[in-house]
Formats: C-alpha cells, structure tokens, sequence
C-alpha cells in the first residue's frame, strides 16, 4: 500500500515536470511565432514580395543628334529581332534549321544559340537575329504556325542616315566592353549599346538618357506571369551640332573621287565648323548592327586608314599654304613689303643648292609677288633674315603646333619647330639650311588639316584667336544650356599687315599669275582668295633633277606630293574658310583648290552660317569692314 502511493507520487511529479515542458515548448513556440507573425511581419512580407516581383530595368531611347538647322544626323530606327524559348521547342537544331530557310542566320549564329540553350534556363528567350527587314518579318509572321517557341520582338538601333558622310564626326555606337563597366546597371542590360567615338562618346551620358522598370511577377522558377506596373525611362538628349548637313554630304561626295583626303568649312568669326570630312569613310551604321571579323580586319588593313579622322589626327608638312605665316612674320619683323628677291630657280646656302619650284624662276619679285606665285626663294631670303623662332611664334599665335581643346578626342597637335625644340629633343643645333626648309612649310613643320582652317581664320577675321566647336551648346546628362556667342581676344596683328596678306591671297586666285587662276568662281561676290600648297614626301636627289624630276603622275601614289589649299570667301568680307589636304593628289593648285572653290561656293549658296535656332544672332550680321557687329 506504502508502495503503491510512492508510486503514484512519482508519477504524479514526472506527469507535472512533462506538462511543464510541454507548457514551456507550446510557450516558446507561441513566443516565436508571435515574433515571426507580429513583430517581424512587415520584413517576411517585404522578402515575400521581393520572390515575387522582380524589378527590371528599361532602356531609354538614345537622344538624337541634329545638324545646325534641326537635320537629323544620328536617330533611333525600329529594330526587328527573333527569339526563341528552348522550353517551347521540341527539337531546337530542326527550328533554327527551318529558320535558316527564311532568314540568311549563319553558322556563327546557329552556334551561338546552341550555346546560348545549354547556359540559360529554358524560358529564357534567346536572341537568334536581329535587325530583320520587313520580308523577313513577314516571312516569319506567315510560317509562325510551323514555328513554336519563335516570336518577333520589337526594339531600337541607332541609325545613321547618312552613313559615311558623317562618319568620323558623329563616330558610332557598339556593344558594352568589360572596361566600358562603371557600376551603372543600365550597362549590363543585354543588346546595350553606347558611344565609342566622335560625338556619340563626347556626349554619351547626355544622349543615353535615364532607365525606366518594371515591376513584373514571377513564380519560384523565376518566370514572368505579368506585369504590374511600367515606368518608362527618360530619353537621352538632343544634341545640336554646328555642321550644316547639306554642306557636309556635299564635301564627303567630292572628296570621295580621291582616294585618301580631308576637308574642312569653318565659320571664321564664331568657329563653329560647317563642314568637316575624312576621307575614305566607313559605315557608322556596321558597328550599331555588329561588325563582323572580317569587316574589321578589312577597315584595319585598308591602306588609306578609313577609321582616321585625317581632319584632325592626319599630320602633312603645310607646304606653300605656311608662306601666309612667314609673311606676317616678315612684316612684324620691319621686314618692307616692297623688299625684293631675284629669282633664277635656287638659292645657293654654302655648298648647297635650294630650289624653287619653278625651274628657271620668277625673276624680281617682292612679297604681294612672291605669294601670289609661290615664289620659293623670297621666302628663302626672308627666312634666313628674321630666324625659325621669330616665324614659329606667328605660326604659334594662329593656331599652329597646339590643339584646340575640340569637341572629340584624337585631335593631334602638329609640330613647329625651333632652335630649342631641336636641341631638347634631338640634341643638336639649328641649321641654317632647316630655317630654309622650314619656311616653305617642309622639314619638321606639320599641320592638321584643322589647324589650316583655324590659322586662315584668324588671319582673316580681323586678327582674332578664334577656336574650332562643333556644338553650340553646353551640354551634360541633366541640362542643356545655349552657349552666348564667343568673344576672342586679339591676336594684335597689325591691320595693314593682314590686309596685304589677303591682297596676295586674292591674288592667288583671281589675278592673271596667280597659282590658283583656274580654280576663281564665276560670279564675282562670291571670289574666293586663298594659297596653294605642295608638300614633298621625299626629297628629290640632285641627280634626279638633272635628269628630269618625273610628273606626279609618273610615280607610284605613295611617292607623289600632297595637295593642300586654304581659302575663304567671299573676297569683300569673308565669312567662310577651307582648307583641303589630299594625300598624294599632286599640286595645290590643279588638285585641292578646286575641291575648297566648290565647298566654298556651296557654302555660300546655301547660307551655311545663318544661325539655325530662333532668337540666335545671325551668322551673317557683319559690319562694313566684314566683322561681327
């Protein structure tokens, strides 16, 4: 009995310590969902939603680029791609097969999406072509039933209306590089493309605008069931240019019938560049729809460098076309306009012979002479009596052997040469026979074909240190602002210096000796003035010239001399500059002048520097003396 009640109190008191277990376990479990349920609700429901809602970013449309008169240069065409989900597709080598009958796809691509099947989940939609035309859509929508799992989907390109013409100002857009990576998610989107060149990479986080999203939701495999709300992004930015688009396709057709050539049309009283082409071009529109290898290596290999923006990058001796330069040093120096030279073909230096490029001479000329005919020796003369350093500092304050802080990048700086750049850099002392050399804009002096134009227009703008743009703008991600029209300081160029440099270079082309006689326009207002130039791209042995220096075109391309001329117009007050360089062309005169007579005429035509915004000064609004009122 004694036992049975010992018994019954230990199970009494076993029962009692497992209920309060199980009374504390309930408790703890309650607590804890009391604080998953209540107090952690608003954070398991936020995680919820985040497996639910998947946020994606959309592309914005790229801003377009515009011409001076609202022209479109750079715009955003509709862009018809195929995709196929692997997840639809019974057998997906037979589809791509089937598709390979109505679109020209290639192994390239037929690999690529094999490839692409295998790495991606099967209801992911992979890209089999793009850039479809409109038949090959149709051919799609038609056979759609015989192809299960292909869709049509519709985006954007970047297209470029006039193609070459604008090549290597606008530059082009291409698919995202691992170092093109900044953080910004808008990059990592798939088929995203940005600026690599020209304009398009000046301003490309101005003209990439800003990414929309949308809120779509998913299930556990991550597939989209529909989308709950869209944001639309905020296109890119206009961006205006200076160029006159009509002005430009005219250039880059004239250039082309050269086979390597740069020119460039520059307002000489603001700067803004009207005109400006390297020629050979390439296809800006190839690398927005992808460049194949082949494409590549041909543009990489083509000997007259289609990828070079030559008006900017391509370096020339200036030739006859730096006499300009000289003269004005000349004057500054107290050097008289009336003082002469005899010309009888060379100039003996010691035991050396300097040319002339006219074999038996010009006689007694002084400087308007001199310039108007080329003559080699005048220069030669003069040069010798002020020294390298004085005409290097003229050359210098119009623009020569610096760059001009210009709108896209792979602007060279040129070379001008003097006594100390020849002693810090090559460690030996100045002759007197480089001097000669130098002065006819030969030996170590180089020049961009932009330089050219800037240093013609400061000479005739009144003296002004005038600065190549091509936007008129100022221009950012988040703004656009109109930039007031520039003032530039005087070069202090004494006027009736410039005035007699600009009486020979009418001249030059309007008067009877004149070098570039047969390129003068017709119709009178429009005369154009200008300077030959020919620079040689080797040198020409003694014995050569004594038995006859051959004709350019006697000689292969690559050993005939460059053709360049500088120009402006009109004669009475200028409001229009050019300079043409073509490689291997020959003479100045037959080859390059009639190229800047034809821009030059064309500019005038059409107005080219008129302003082309409402409320902005016109371009054209000059005093009587030609100058900016």
């Amino acid at each position: 009995m004694k036992t049975d009640k010992l018994r019954e109190k230990l199970f009494n008191r076993r029962a009692a310590i497992i209920a309060g277990g199980q009374l504390a376990l309930f408790a703890g479990l309650g607590a804890r969902m009391y604080y998953l349920q209540v107090l952690q609700a608003e954070r398991y429901r936020t995680l919820a939603e985040d497996n639910r809602i998947n946020l994606r970013l959309l592309a914005p449309p790229r801003g377009y680029i515009l011409d001076r008169f609202g022209e479109p240069i750079a715009v955003n065409v509709q862009n018809y791609r195929i995709v196929i989900i692997r997840e639809q597709v019974e057998n997906i080598g037979a589809t791509l097969e089937r598709l390979d009958g109505l679109l020209e796809t290639g192994t390239v691509d037929k690999k690529r999406v094999l490839r692409d099947a295998k790495r991606r989940r099967a209801f992911v939609p992979i890209t089999v072509a793009e850039n479809l035309s409109w038949g090959e859509v149709s051919r799609l929508e038609v056979n759609a039933p015989d192809l299960p799992g292909v869709s049509i989907e519709v985006g954007l390109s970047r297209f470029y209306p006039l193609g070459p013409a604008v090549a290597h100002v606008i530059g082009y857009v291409a698919s995202v590089s691992e170092k093109d990576l900044t953080g910004d998610p808008l990059l990592e989107l798939p088929g995203f493309r940005i600026g690599k060149s020209g304009i398009e990479r000046r301003y490309d986080a101005a003209l990439r605008g800003k990414a929309g999203n949308s809120q779509v939701e998913v299930n556990a495999f991550g597939r989209v069931i529909r989308e709950l709300r869209r944001e639309e992004g905020e296109a890119g930015r206009e961006v205006s240019l200076t160029l006159d688009i009509e002005l430009q396709s005219f250039a880059a057709d004239r250039l082309a019938q050269e086979k390597s050539a740069a020119a460039v049309v520059m307002d000489p009283h603001r700067g803004d560049i009207l005109a400006m082409v390297s020629s050979p071009g390439f296809n800006p529109n190839a690398f927005s729809e992808g460049l194949s290898n082949d494409e590549w290596r041909h543009l990489v290999r083509d000997p007259h460098s289609p990828l070079s923006n030559k008006a900017i990058a391509g370096l020339y001796a200036p030739g006859s076309t730096f006499k300009v330069v000289v003269a004005l040093a000349a004057l500054e120096a107290g050097i008289s306009p009336e003082h002469s030279a005899h010309c009888r073909g060379y100039m003996k230096l010691g035991d050396r012979r300097f040319h002339c490029w006219k074999k038996h001479g010009h006689g007694r000329v002084a400087m308007v002479d001199a310039i108007r005919e080329s003559c080699d020796i005048w220069f030669y003369d003069v040069a010798l009596k002020i020294g390298v350093d004085r005409f290097a500092a003229m050359a210098r304050r119009l623009g020569l052997g610096s760059k001009h802080e210009f709108d896209i990048s792979g602007e060279k700086s040129g070379l001008i040469p003097t006594r100390d750049w020849k002693k810090a850099t090559l460690g030996s002392s100045w002759q007197k026979g480089e001097t000669v050399i130098a002065a006819i804009g030969q030996g170590y002096v180089l020049a961009t074909p932009m330089q050219l134009a800037v240093m013609t227009s400061r000479l005739i703008n009144g003296g002004y240190a005038v600065k190549p743009r091509l936007t008129r703008e100022k221009i950012e991600a988040d703004f656009t602002a109109p930039i007031p029209d520039p003032t530039f300081p005087s070069l202090d160029i004494p006027e009736p210096h410039r005035q007699l440099v600009m009486q020979a270079m009418d001249q030059v082309v309007n008067h009877a000796r004149g070098t570039a006689r047969r390129s003068r326009m017709k119709d009178p207002s429009m005369a154009m003035g200008g300077k030959t130039g020919t620079s040689q791209v080797r040198r020409i042995s003694m014995a050569e010239r004594e038995s006859g220096v051959r004709k350019n075109r006697e000689k292969p391309w690559r050993e005939r001399d460059h053709a360049l001329f500088i120009g402006f117009a009109p004669v009475a007050a200028p409001q229009y500059v050019a300079a043409v360089v073509v490689e291997h062309g020959g003479g100045g005169s037959k080859v390059a002048a009639p190229i800047a007579r034809d821009l030059l005429e064309k500019a005038q035509q059409r107005d080219s520097a008129r302003s082309g915004k409402p409320g902005d000064l016109a371009a054209n609004e000059l005093d009587p003396e030609g100058h900016l009122r």
